[in-house]
């Protein structure tokens, strides 16, 4: 009884791996403070007794700033990993036999936020009311990064993207169609062939939205000459270039039933490629015990888009 009562003196709290990470997170001891809604002073000796507990120096300080250790960098992607573990095992017994009450932390890309969220929130109020969910809209690669830490618990992205190291439920498929101004259409004859438009007349998104990637992709765009070296931050950026007759995108049919091109005199045509589109899927991470939660939400999403008259 001894030995167990003198290791769970060395156990470091959780608290303290709480105040460490917002640190490592802030890098600022003011902002982190305020992130765990306590002072300073309770911060900065939260964490030398955490130091002290395990017996490393985790932070490197001097009166201006401070760096972090490498074993200090190693300690907090473990606590990141143990403090969402813990968040998991909150919820598993909160939600025990209920699992479409409580909270949901979701995440959704660009794309797709603006023309499927609103009808997944309404859904959600109307059938769960006991369930809230709390969006964020983000790139792929900054929601990845945020579900991994344990910041969000739910993404609802655009696939095929790399998503090893989480579960994920497809929950449908968006066509994509590309988009001309009908005075230009006696120009363009279908079936569309690439080669037919001119240099630099198809405009996308910027890099970082994968709708770019995709949309390449499937609609088997090789030639990167027609692509204009513009980017566009949003997909009615894209619609405003389009629409001002100085050339062509590609849209999720998505967008286009949500009324994207309402008020302007633009005409959708199908792109090469065999039937191109993007899948929608949900992703979450492998330790989550709320799977039945997501999936039920995924099947009620599935039927939103399967039912895009709703």
């Amino acid at each position: 009884m001894l030995l167990v009562i003198d290791f769970m003196k060395h156990l470091p709290s959780l608290k303290n791996l709480f105040y460490l990470v917002n640190l490592h997170q802030e890098q600022n001891f003011n902002r982190a403070a305020k992130v765990c809604h306590v002072s300073q002073s309770t911060l900065s000796s939260g964490i030398q007794n955490l130091e002290e507990q395990l017996g490393h120096q985790l932070i490197e300080r001097d009166h201006k700033s401070f760096i972090f250790t490498s074993i200090g960098e190693e300690v907090v992607q473990r606590s990141r990993k143990l403090l969402t573990d813990v968040d998991d095992l909150v919820e598993l017994v909160k939600h025990q036999g209920e699992p479409m009450t409580g909270d949901i932390r979701l995440g959704c890309i660009p794309t797709i936020a603006p023309f499927l969220l609103s009808k997944v929130v309404k859904h959600c109020q109307s059938t769960y009311a006991d369930l809230t969910l709390f969006l964020k809209e983000d790139t792929t690669e900054r929601l990845l990064d945020a579900l991994g830490k344990g910041e969000l618990d739910l993404l609802l992205l655009a696939l095929p993207v790399d998503t090893s190291g989480f579960h994920r439920m497809t929950v449908g498929i968006d066509p994509f169609k590309l988009v001309v101004h009908e005075e230009l259409t006696d120009v363009i004859h279908e079936p569309l062939d690439y080669e037919s438009l001119p240099d630099q007349s198809i405009f996308l998104l910027q890099a970082e939205h994968c709708i770019t990637g995709h949309a390449v992709s499937a609609c088997e765009l090789a030639n990167s000459a027609k692509v204009n070296p513009f980017a566009a931050t949003s997909l009615h950026t894209l619609v405003q270039m389009v629409n001002s007759k100085l050339g062509t995108t590609f849209l999720p049919q998505m967008a286009i039933d949500a009324g994207i091109l309402n008020d302007t005199e633009l005409r959708v045509m199908q792109p090469p490629g065999e039937a191109p589109y993007r899948e929608i899927g949900l992703v979450w991470r492998k330790t989550s015990s709320r799977i039945l939660t997501f999936r039920t939400l995924g099947l009620a999403i599935q039927n939103i888009l399967e039912h895009k008259d709703n």
